[in-house]
């Protein structure tokens, strides 16, 4: 009888040191209670987690990337289109990938029952939208620039202005989240969360580039965001929980 076959785990292009923050994070305090005390079980996928369920265009509404839309007025605050691509570590597009966003509103509010700071809820905004990548891995979404929030980290804490980002692959297995924030924002310095990135060229790759040429006139300013699941160029990638 033959010895029953290894198994073996596809091997990945490990990313530079210093590009992901740490599980545990001194200056973002709620990281000492959600990241593991125990070293992590390697658990071997089955066919069903890795092919499905299916992510394709049929779970996608006509204006699920613009937030503006599907309301009854326009939302308040400045209208903004966000573009980029989804690449792999050589640079090679991802398509067909579904990408999710949420993000607060103008007023830095999100829609969630447990954000109750005094800053009024948009009733034309829920900032929440998604999308396929195209054959260049690229996509788009119009939104609204959201604003600062507070939050309870440290005395006078701040969140600096960001937009969540979730990619997938072919199934909920394979989702990597991040966030984008905007150039020149004055709340980088004192933001633990932005600051957990060890490395400065990591922390670069997270603000969004102002892109005047996608700029439409009279209507919205653009920024890009490319988005890079792996390799020298990777993003930073974070677990799945937040403040929000």
């Amino acid at each position: 009888m033959s010895a029953p076959a290894e198994l073996r785990l596809p091997r990945y292009r490990r990313d530079p040191e210093g590009t992901h923050p740490p599980l545990d994070y001194a200056g973002y305090r709620s990281t000492a209670l959600r990241h593991p005390k125990e070293p992590l079980i390697v658990l071997p996928h089955l066919l069903t987690e890795v092919t499905g369920p299916a992510l394709g265009p049929g779970r996608i509404g006509e204006f699920d990337n613009d937030l503006t839309q599907g309301h009854a007025g326009e939302p308040q605050g400045q209208r903004i289109i966000v573009t980029g691509r989804l690449l792999d570590g050589d640079g090679r597009p991802i398509r067909d990938s579904l990408v999710e966003i949420w993000q607060a509103n103008a007023g830095g509010r999100y829609r969630h029952t447990g954000d109750r700071w005094p800053s009024p809820l948009d009733p034309n905004f829920d900032g929440a939208g998604r999308t396929l990548t195209d054959s260049e891995g690229r996509y788009t979404f119009t939104t609204i620039k959201p604003g600062a929030y507070p939050w309870k980290n440290h005395d006078n804490a701040w969140r600096p202005a960001h937009i969540h980002f979730s990619v997938f692959g072919s199934a909920f297995t394979q989702r990597l989240v991040t966030q984008m924030y905007f150039p020149e924002d004055p709340l980088f310095s004192q933001d633990p969360i932005f600051n957990s990135i060890p490395d400065e060229k990591a922390r670069q790759r997270m603000i969004a580039r102002f892109d005047l040429d996608r700029t439409e006139a009279e209507w919205a300013l653009a920024f890009q965001f490319d988005i890079v699941v792996r390799g020298r160029e990777a993003s930073v990638f974070e677990d799945e929980e937040d403040e929000h």
